[in-house]
């Protein structure tokens, strides 16, 4: 099991029974357990619901965490609570517009939306099965690829209607745990996996190859520039960029052994990771060296994303103050 994935187990277990008292609204009476269970506890502050991811659907702000939960902002203030048919950790989530969406997460679990993220709709589970999908990505409003742990991928023609189960390359670089996928132009996209592992397609994900760099440990996030270059970071703070279209990668120093976990560009350029630990990363240079700095909180940040003219940055206690 990769770090990512301990990581979100472990929060999970530790945060269960105190979210579950934190979040629930008292009611009178409980639902039969089968619906119980088809829907994400209510919450009392949307805004402090655990995240792992998060993304932009238009001017929105649309972040997904434990329980199923999927919170929304407008104004990166106020947040509220989406109408979500599930309790499955939800560790990704992509839109392709302003109105269609899909999250994915434990139990195989891939949601769909119509409404910029008000409301969602179940497309595909796999509970008892042992799938964890921890990203996922469309092309255009029908094609789409969702990746998991132990080189689980899987692949939509029809907007999510249907998922068939294929891996993208053969042997172990297409066995390792599959934790994000970073688009870029002309068709090129990458998935970024564990020690060091990069698959690659340059024909917007109808073929891959195996890229290897020197990196021992996990990527987790990654990002295409507006120079066409490309920046991978994950595990004890490995940072890499290529200027090949992910062909090749070198080491850029981050002066930093915190995890990585999310990173955003802003509109001069200027490039931000955040990780845990409470560490920033900042490059005005297109990801050719990087400045640190560090929450006085430390608080670990797990997502990050530009809404209007401010950085929004999440953690396992929801939207963290600014620093």
């Amino acid at each position: 099991m990769s770090v990512r994935l301990k990581h979100l187990a472990l929060v999970g277990c530790a945060l269960s029974l105190p979210l579950v008292a934190h979040w629930v609204v008292a009611g009178a009476g409980q639902p039969a357990a089968a619906a119980y269970f088809r829907s994400a506890p209510v919450l009392n502050q949307a805004s402090k619901a655990p995240v792992y991811a998060a993304t932009l659907a238009g001017e929105r702000a649309v972040a997904v965490g434990d329980y199923g939960s999927i919170i929304l902002s407008d104004d990166g203030k106020t947040f509220r609570q989406a109408k979500v048919p599930t309790r499955a950790p939800l560790t990704a989530v992509h839109f392709v517009d302003a109105r269609q969406g899909w999250a994915a997460g434990h139990d195989g679990t891939i949601l769909s939306t119509q409404d910029g993220g008000e409301s969602w709709q179940i497309q595909r589970e796999a509970a008892g099965q042992d799938q964890v999908l921890l990203a996922i990505w469309f092309a255009d409003a029908r094609r789409g690829l969702a990746v998991g742990q132990f080189g689980l991928a899987l692949r939509t023609e029809d907007g999510g209607q249907t998922w068939n189960e294929s891996p993208l390359v053969d042997g172990e670089a297409g066995e390792r745990h599959l934790l994000a996928i970073i688009p870029g132009r002309d068709g090129l996209v990458l998935v970024a996996a564990e020690a060091g592992g990069v698959l690659r397609s340059i024909d917007q994900g109808r073929h891959w190859q195996a890229v290897q760099t020197e990196n021992k440990g996990s990527f987790w996030t990654g990002i295409e520039l507006a120079d066409g270059s490309l920046l991978l970071s994950g595990m004890r703070g490995n940072l890499y960029r290529s200027d090949d279209r992910g062909a090749h990668w070198r080491r850029v120093e981050s002066g930093t052994q915190q995890s990585l976990t999310s990173v955003v560009t802003q509109p001069d350029g200027t490039v931000h990771f955040v990780g845990l630990g409470g560490v920033s990363l900042t490059s005005s240079d297109a990801g050719r060296s990087f400045t640190l700095a560090t929450r006085v909180d430390r608080q670990a940040q797990t997502a990050v994303v530009r809404l209007g003219q401010t950085n929004l940055v999440f953690g396992t206690g929801g939207l963290l103050a600014q620093p």
